[in-house]
């Protein structure tokens, strides 16, 4: 009798735990991670060795094994390279200029950066994608109702970071200090967004650059947000989406991507409605500079459809895979590239030995337009038809085998994988804001470089082994289920 009680009480207790759980997956999300004040906790150690920097080339991954940072919004210790702090220490380095093109801002502490700078006479201009230029701190209730579920999400992401007394509402004082934009709109910074040229904005300003004087260009994956660089404020698990900024100090580098900014940039706020983005800007094609030693490819996005195939990004991103011969290595976070994943393909027919993996986010690659199924062997039906080019019409080619490597990052619920990057023959890097896409090829602001460096291909490839040392390798059981429901492949026909 008193062995049934025992199990009548632990069943009670798990149902109790149960319902607990699904109580709060349907809170409203501004109240599912009630915040936690961590008074004392060990400083971790790197876990690794740091790898040699070139002289006027870095780079930095906010996921790296190698370095510890103090977050101070979050008020723990972490493992990365600290983005921000990259970020506001060539800021606070300016002498003359701050050029800032960024698909997203909300770091308060690079914004306040930004202000100082501004404020000691350094001209600092912006350029941000239309979607994310409203302060969010002037949203009113109605402003909030009418946003999309994703926007809203983000918006409680805000107040749960800018909210320092707890009591729902945004201060003045308070916008003052956690509200980016605010900071940097109340400082009057010049700030435009891709609706300067009069329309409704470009496809997606997509850019994540920043130059410093004419000379210091940074640029990479990352956005300049809590999420893209550290992690969500309002969750502590979080560590931030898979990210890495490339510092360059090159003049000749500079002028190319100044030239840039200021084709986006026109007159600025007040002038005339020159300013171009999307398909309006000028086809350039692409240019190389060499920074200590390394030649650095750059081309610009987006071509319009009069440009040949391979006299855009993509294309110089499939000449690019055409060289390997040793191995392929990807972390991508959109890639829905035909003509890329063809040339992978190729590739490895010519070179049966070639090493390949590939790592990629389990949100986009499980898409029925992602070419992470064609490197599965899987086709995935979308209202009764396979997917198509929609640049040069080439058909979905499921691969006859799947060598290598080939997974799903696993990373802590909330963060993305959101690197653009690939290294080939451990030698050539392909980096960049520019996703492997159609979208980012003919609609989007993107910069895509080719980096030739064994020295920092090192460090993309120490990248790489440390997200494929947790990765789901092959298509889920869900995706599979999706194939007999809607229709597809798995495995080819033969």
């Amino acid at each position: 009798m008193r062995t049934r009680t025992k199990v009548v009480l632990i069943a009670c207790i798990l149902i109790a735990v149960l319902l607990l759980i699904l109580l709060h997956r349907h809170l409203p999300f501004e109240d599912q991670w009630p915040r936690k004040k961590i008074v004392e906790e060990e400083v971790p150690r790197p876990l690794i060795g740091l790898l040699p920097q070139l002289p006027h080339l870095a780079c930095f991954f906010n996921g790296s094994r190698a370095a510890v940072y103090w977050e101070t919004y979050r008020d723990i210790w972490r493992y990365g390279d600290n983005l921000e702090e990259v970020l506001c220490a060539l800021v606070d380095s300016a002498q003359s200029s701050v050029d800032v093109a960024v698909q997203e801002i909300n770091l308060p502490t690079l914004a306040e950066a930004l202000q100082e700078s501004h404020q000691r006479g350094v001209v600092v201009r912006i350029i941000l994608e239309n979607k994310y230029s409203r302060i969010p701190s002037e949203l009113s209730k109605a402003d909030v109702r009418r946003l999309s579920e994703y926007a809203r999400r983000k918006y409680y992401e805000f107040v749960h970071l800018a909210d320092l007394d707890g009591n729902g509402e945004i201060s003045l004082e308070e916008a003052a200090q956690r509200d980016a934009l605010h900071i940097l709109k109340q400082t009057r910074i010049p700030i435009i967004d891709d609706t300067a040229d009069g329309s409704k904005g470009s496809g997606t300003m997509h850019h994540k650059f920043l130059v410093v004087d004419r000379r210091i260009v940074v640029c990479g994956s990352v956005n300049f947000t809590m999420s893209g660089v550290h992690g969500d404020f309002a969750n502590p698990l979080t560590r931030g989406n898979t990210n890495h900024l490339l510092v360059f100090e090159s003049p000749a580098l500079a002028r190319m991507f100044e030239e840039e900014f200021e084709i986006m940039w026109g007159d600025g706020p007040g002038g005339l409605e020159d300013s171009r983005f999307g398909k309006q800007k000028p086809h350039r094609r692409p240019r190389t500079v060499t920074v200590d030693g390394c030649p650095i490819t750059v081309q610009f996005s987006p071509a319009s459809a009069k440009i040949p195939y391979e006299h855009t990004s993509n294309g110089l991103i499939v000449r690019t895979i055409r060289r390997a011969r040793r191995s392929v290595d990807l972390a991508q976070f959109v890639f829905s590239a035909q003509e890329i994943v063809d040339a992978i393909w190729a590739a490895h027919r010519e070179c049966p030995d070639l090493q390949l993996r590939g790592i990629f986010d389990m949100s986009f690659a499980t898409r029925y337009y992602s070419e992470t199924l064609d490197m599965w062997q899987m086709a995935l039906k979308e209202r009764g038809k396979f997917e198509t080019s929609s640049e040069t019409g080439a058909r979905n080619r499921p691969w006859s085998t799947s060598p290598g490597r080939l997974g799903l990052a696993i990373l802590p619920e909330g963060d993305k994988m959101h690197h653009k990057f690939a290294v080939i023959d451990s030698m050539i890097v392909i980096t960049g804001s520019h996703n492997w896409s159609s979208a980012a090829n003919t609609n989007n602001d993107e910069a895509l470089l080719i980096i030739e460096s064994g020295d920092i291909a090192a460090h993309f490839l120490r990248e790489m082994d440390r997200l494929s040392a947790s990765i789901h390798i092959g298509p889920t059981k869900k995706l599979l289920q999706r194939v007999k429901e809607r229709g597809g492949i798995f495995p080819p026909k033969r």
